[in-house]
């Protein structure tokens, strides 16, 4: 007798249904109709629009990456031990400290270009990460840890068949509240220190006029709408899934 093969969930699989597709088309559509919009109210020519939305995705998604290593790495390293009860309450502190103060002195270290937007936005971004896996990694139920020693992984094995997806919806789900912050940051950060290229430098720019202003606060959530639906929440489901098996 034949056994059915468990399905397996990619994350980015969608339903083929003429709604769904409808409607993933639409969602991917919605940040460019917005920019277009804008660029016509604002008289702003698209190539430079594209530019400076690059600059401030590439800086947002360079820190994001940066975030979910430092992030992971310290995570798995103080989780639990004494190594966890020493550092732990530190890292809360750390996490208290309003991040906005580190600014003036990344500036008088970095300079006042994309750089610090970037070292900025790692702090930003760093901490929900951190104690999103935390939480995550202390919650393991114990025959998990009981069947991890007694089957004796170490190494590669260890962190790919039990690190890697104990770990993954912290991850992700930090990510996500990360970034939440980290958008509204990008935009305040870019305006504050005044770098040449990036979505700050339009909203600074196009301040005084409200129909431009209100279309590009639309077409920057249209962009983070999109994003989170089309691969955060879709990698969150395949982190739970993953973690099931």
């Amino acid at each position: 007798m034949k056994t059915a093969r468990p399905r397996m969930y990619h994350p980015f699989a969608i339903k083929r249904t003429k709604g769904h597709l409808l409607a993933i088309s639409g969602m991917i559509f919605l940040p460019l109709v917005f920019l277009l919009l804008f660029s016509y109210v604002a008289q702003i020519g698209l190539p430079s629009l594209f530019e400076n939305l690059g600059f401030s995705l590439f800086r947002i998604f360079s820190a994001c990456i940066m975030a979910m290593i430092i992030g992971w790495l310290c995570a798995v390293f103080f989780y639990k031990g004494r190594r966890g009860d020493v550092a732990l309450p530190i890292f809360d502190l750390l996490q208290s400290f309003p991040t906005s103060a580190a600014l003036p002195i990344a500036v008088m270290y970095l300079g006042s270009g994309g750089l610090v937007v970037v070292f900025f936005l790692v702090l930003e971004i760093i901490w929900p990460i951190f104690f999103s896996i935390v939480s995550s990694m202390r919650l393991i139920r114990r025959d998990w840890n009981e069947a991890m020693q007694i089957s004796r992984i170490k190494g590669i094995d260890y962190l790919r068949l039990f690190l890697i997806p104990v770990s993954l919806p912290g991850l992700i789900t930090g990510t996500i509240i990360g970034l939440g912050d980290a958008w509204e940051s990008l935009v305040a950060t870019e305006i504050i220190i005044h770098v040449k290229y990036g979505l700050g430098t339009f909203f600074n720019m196009f301040s005084t006029n409200p129909q431009a202003t209100l279309l590009g606060i639309l077409a920057l959530l249209a962009i983070i709408f999109t994003i989170n639906k089309s691969i955060w929440l879709p990698l969150l489901a395949w982190s739970h899934e993953k973690m099931e098996e």
